[in-house]
C-alpha cells in the first residue's frame, strides 16, 4: 500500500475484531514504528504495555463498560462533548468536524433532538439506554485480542516547561505511527476512552497494569485484525469529513484564509 493511501485510509474501528491473536511479528513491528517517532533530544518519552492475557482484558472491558454506563447515565458525557455530535448530514456539511451519527437503532432516533436536555436524559435512563450502551462497549473491548497501554515517562514531562509540550507532541507522533501501521497490516484500532471519563476507574486500570510512580498511563487502545466484511454496529458514526482548506489554512498571515482549494476537495 502506498504511503498516502495509508494516511487517507486511517480510521477508528467502531466494530469487532477477528478473534485471531496478533502475531508476535506484528506486535514487534507496531512497537518499532512507534519508537521511530521524533522526540526532543531523542528523549523517547514513550513506554508501552502489551496486554494479551484474557483475564486482564476482561477486567479492563468490565471497567470500560461500567464507565460508559456511569457517564452516560449522569449526563456528563453529553454535556462535555455535545459540540462534536452531529445528527444530520446538513449539520455535518456545515461544520465539517465532529461525529455524524448516521446509524442508530429505531429506539434512539427520537432522542436525537432531546439528547442534551434533562427530559431526554431522564427518558434514556428510564429505558436503560446507558446500561445497554455500556454492555456493548464491554463486549467490544472484551473481544479484542490485544490491548496497548501507552505510558509517558514522568521524568520527561515537566508541567509549565516547554519540554512538557515536546513530550506530549512526541507521544502523539508515536501513536500516529502505530495507528498508520495498523492500516498497512490489515488491522483496526480504537481508543478505550470511557474509563478516563471516570477518574476512579482509570485508577483501577493503572493498578491492574501495575503502573509505577515514574510513569503515567496516558491511553489504552484495543487492537486486532479486521474481518473482510462486517455489519455496521447498531450505533455507528462517520468521522471521515474534514474541514475545508479555507477553514484551517491561512496564506501569509492568519488574517487571510486560503482560497481556491475548497473546490478541489471531496465533500
Amino acid at each position: 500500500m502506498e504511503f498516502l493511501d495509508v494516511v487517507f485510509n486511517r480510521k477508528t474501528t467502531n466494530g469487532p475484531f477477528l478473534p485471531d491473536k496478533v502475531s508476535e511479528e506484528h506486535q514487534q513491528l507496531l512497537m518499532k514504528v512507534a519508537a521511530a517517532a521524533p522526540s526532543q533530544f531523542n528523549s523517547q518519552p514513550w513506554r508501552f504495555v502489551l496486554i494479551e492475557e484474557r483475564e486482564t482484558i476482561d477486567r479492563i472491558a468490565e471497567i470500560s463498560g461500567a464507565s460508559m454506563t456511569k457517564v452516560m447515565a449522569e449526563g456528563t458525557f453529553f454535556e462535555r462533548y455535545k459540540k462534536y455530535f452531529r445528527f444530520s448530514r446538513q449539520e455535518m456539511d456545515e461544520q465539517r468536524s465532529g461525529m455524524l451519527f448516521d446509524q442508530l437503532p429505531p429506539l434512539l432516533r427520537p432522542f436525537t433532538k432531546r439528547v442534551f436536555t434533562p427530559s431526554g436524559q431522564s427518558l434514556m435512563n428510564t429505558l436503560r439506554v446507558p446500561r445497554t450502551l455500556g454492555e456493548e462497549n464491554r463486549k467490544l473491548v472484551a473481544g479484542s485480542p490485544l490491548l496497548v497501554g501507552v505510558l509517558l515517562d514522568r521524568a520527561e514531562y515537566r508541567p509549565g516547561q516547554l519540554s512538557a509540550f515536546y513530550s506530549v507532541f512526541s507521544m502523539g507522533a508515536a501513536m500516529e505511527n502505530l495507528w498508520l501501521a495498523t492500516v498497512e497490516l490489515g488491522m483496526g484500532i480504537q481508543f478505550v476512552s470511557f474509563p478516563m471519563e471516570a477518574p476512579e476507574n482509570w485508577k483501577r486500570i493503572e493498578e491492574l497494569l501495575e503502573v509505577p510512580e515514574d510513569l503515567e498511563l496516558m491511553a489504552v487502545y484495543r487492537v486486532g485484525y479486521l474481518p473482510k466484511t462486517h455489519a455496521r454496529p447498531a450505533i455507528d458514526w462517520s468521522s471521515r469529513e474534514r474541514k475545508r482548506a479555507s477553514q484551517y489554512v491561512f496564506r501569509g498571515t492568519c488574517a487571510t484564509p486560503q482560497t481556491g482549494w475548497d473546490e478541489n476537495e471531496q465533500s
